[in-house]
């Protein structure tokens, strides 16, 4: 059962294309109220989700205490200043305390959570180094995102190709500079 309220997404749709001049009843615009609302439903479901809940599959068995490396993770965001998208990848690296893992799969599905919300990169960026170090108790996170805003690419300064990249550095990371930098090497090997 979702909560989006369609109905008043499909409302809210219609004002936009009269308030900008355009007739929602013309052809390619009738559909358009209901495809948004179907779209919102699906992009900010997020909203509705505790990224923490994925990282609660757990592999205590493996004894493994070296570093762990998902990147390339990619993601889809809507910035909550324009509310247009922004897209790009996350890396995560951590290294298991105990032998306390995750599924890979897990981390992306917490990047994946935090990203479907009216959102800012730099807290999809701290929020997820805050819920692993949490949820798994690590030695520590590295997270980097990097990502192209369509606010910056289609307004406002108009530079399209540009990229922000934030990192978050938890526990170890922060003060055993080799581990950063193997972390950081491992991320950015392509």
């Amino acid at each position: 059962m979702s909560n989006v309220d369609r109905d008043k997404i499909k409302r809210a749709v219609r004002d936009i294309l009269e308030a900008i001049g355009e007739n929602p009843d013309r052809e390619g615009l009738i559909d358009t109220p209901d495809r948004v609302a179907r779209m919102y439903e699906e992009i900010f479901s997020g909203i509705h989700e505790d990224p923490k809940d994925h990282l609660k599959v757990l592999f205590q068995d493996e004894k493994h205490e070296e570093m762990v490396v998902v990147k390339d993770i990619s993601f889809y965001s809507c910035c909550e200043h324009h509310l247009v998208p922004f897209f790009g990848k996350a890396h995560i690296a951590y290294i298991p305390k105990g032998g306390k893992l995750t599924g890979l799969s897990k981390l992306a599905r917490v990047i994946e959570t935090l990203a479907k919300k009216p959102q800012l990169q730099e807290r999809i960026t701290k929020d997820a180094a805050d819920i692993i170090m949490k949820e798994l108790e690590p030695y520590g996170v590295v997270v980097v995102v990097e990502a192209e805003h369509m606010c910056m690419t289609m307004r406002g300064v108009k530079k399209p190709g540009s990229k922000t990249v934030t990192s978050a550095v938890r526990g170890i990371f922060e003060k055993d500079i080799s581990s950063r930098s193997e972390a950081l090497s491992l991320i950015n090997m392509r």
